[in-house]
C-alpha cells in the first residue's frame, strides 16, 4: 500500500449563531489554500440544502472554485447526496469537472443525511440508503460505458441516455459514505470503490473498522474486485496547539456552538451533555476527538493504524471549534508535527543527523584521550 495521505473532510460546520455567510464560505475556501500549502494530499466538501450550518449546496460548484484558486490539492465531493438527483445529470456534472480539474477531482456519493433536506423533496430518510443502492450502478454505468442505458423507477425515467464526454481521469477515485453499519463497506466492495468513514476516533469507532475492511475486501473478491486499502478512509476530529491547556482554551470559542447544533437542529450526540465541561469531558473519555498536543495525535493515529491494519488516508473533520486563527495553526502543527510522523518522511533527516553528531563525539573523544604511552 502507498504510504498514508493526509487532507480535510469540510461538510462544512458553520454554527455559530448570527455570523456573516459569506465569510465563513471563504473561510473554506481559505483554509483549502492554506492545506495546499501545508502539502495536504485533499479536502472534501459536503452537500446539505437545510439548518443553517452546512452551507454547501453543490459541492461541485465549490470543488471547482477551489480548484481554480489551487494548483495541486485533490478536491472531492464529500459528498453528492444521490438520491437527491437524475444520476445522469450527476455523471454530466463529473465528467465535466474532471476535465476542468484536470484529474483532480475524487467522487464521495452518500445516500444524504440531513432528514430536513429529504423532506424538502418528498423523499423519507428511511428510504435513501435503497435509492442509493439502486442509483449508485446507473451512475457508474454512465461514467464508466459508452453503452447507452434506459431506467424506470419511482423517481426518474432515462432512455438510451449516454454522458456525451467520457472522464479526463479514467480511473477517478470514487468513494462511498460508511459510519458504523457495514453496509457502506459491502456496497464499495460489490461495486470496487472506496470508503469514507465518518464514525470517527471514538474507541468503539475504531473497534468496527476490522470488520468493515474484511467485508469489503470479502465482498470485493465475490464480486472480482481488487481490493485495495489505500481507497479507506477514515474521517476524525482533532484541534492541536503547544500545549493541551491551550488547546482546551481554544475549543472553548465554538464547541458549544457545534454540539448546540448537532443536539437541538439534527438531534445527535444527546450523551455529550449540556455545557462545555460535560462536552469537553465527553470527547476527551470517549476519545471522539484530540484536543491537545502533536504527541497526542501521533498516539492516536498509531493505534488507528495498528487496530485497522492501515487504511489510505486520514482526513481531519473541519468542526471550527476554534478560532479561524487557532484552527489555521492547528493544521499547520499537524503538517509540521505528526504527517512527518506517520510518513517516516522526516526519518533520514534524522538519521544523517545523528551520523554527523555521532561522528563529532568520536572525533572529541579521539582528541581527548590522552597520548599512548611509548
Amino acid at each position: 500500500m502507498s504510504p498514508m495521505r493526509f487532507g480535510a473532510f469540510i461538510a462544512p460546520f458553520h454554527a455559530q449563531r448570527h455570523q456573516n455567510p459569506t465569510l465563513a464560505l471563504q473561510r473554506d475556501v481559505d483554509l483549502s489554500r492554506h492545506l495546499e500549502a501545508l502539502g495536504f494530499d485533499e479536502v472534501w466538501f459536503g452537500e446539505h440544502h437545510s439548518s443553517g450550518a452546512e452551507t454547501i449546496a453543490s459541492p461541485e460548484i465549490f470543488c471547482a472554485h477551489v480548484a481554480a484558486k489551487t494548483e495541486r490539492i485533490n478536491v472531492g465531493t464529500g459528498v453528492i447526496s444521490l438520491p437527491y438527483h437524475n444520476p445522469l445529470w450527476v455523471a454530466d456534472r463529473v465528467t465535466l469537472l474532471d476535465h476542468l480539474t484536470r484529474g483532480r477531482l475524487m467522487l464521495g456519493i452518500g445516500p444524504g443525511v440531513l432528514q430536513s433536506d429529504a423532506q424538502m423533496i418528498g423523499l423519507q430518510a428511511s428510504d435513501l440508503r435503497g435509492y442509493l443502492e439502486e442509483d449508485l450502478p446507473v451512475l457508474l454505468h454512465l461514467l464508466r460505458s459508452e453503452e447507452p442505458l434506459s431506467v424506470r423507477t419511482d423517481r426518474y425515467e432515462l432512455h438510451d441516455a449516454h454522458v456525451q464526454l467520457g472522464l479526463y481521469n479514467p480511473d477517478i477515485e470514487i468513494a462511498l459514505t460508511s459510519m458504523f453499519s457495514p453496509a457502506g463497506p459491502v456496497l464499495a466492495g460489490k461495486h470496487g470503490l472506496g470508503i469514507l468513514q465518518l464514525s470517527g476516533l471514538a474507541k468503539d469507532a475504531l473497534a468496527i473498522l476490522p470488520d468493515h475492511l474484511a467485508s469489503m475486501e470479502q465482498t470485493a473478491a465475490d464480486h472480482g474486485h481488487q481490493f485495495d486499502r489505500s481507497g479507506f478512509r477514515v474521517v476524525g476530529m482533532m484541534h492541536l496547539a503547544a500545549t493541551k491547556d491551550e488547546a482546551i482554551a481554544d475549543v472553548a470559542y465554538g464547541l458549544d456552538d457545534y454540539f448546540d447544533y448537532a443536539q437541538q437542529v439534527i438531534g445527535g450526540n444527546a450523551a455529550s451533555g449540556l455545557n462545555f465541561a460535560q462536552r469537553l469531558e465527553w470527547v476527551l473519555e470517549s476519545g471522539t476527538a484530540v484536543v491537545g498536543t502533536a504527541d497526542e495525535a501521533i498516539a492516536v493515529l498509531e493505534n488507528l493504524i495498528e487496530v485497522s491494519g492501515g487504511v489510505g488516508a486520514f482526513l481531519l473533520w473541519g468542526h471550527e471549534w476554534a478560532s479561524p486563527e487557532a484552527t489555521r495553526r492547528s493544521y499547520e502543527i499537524f503538517a509540521r508535527r505528526v504527517i512527518p510522523a506517520l510518513t517516516g518522511t522526516s526519518r533520514r533527516i534524522e538519521q544523517s543527523r545523528d551520523s554527523a553528531a555521532a561522528g563529532i563525539a568520536a572525533r572529541r573523544a579521539k582528541a581527548a584521550a590522552p597520548a599512548s604511552v611509548q
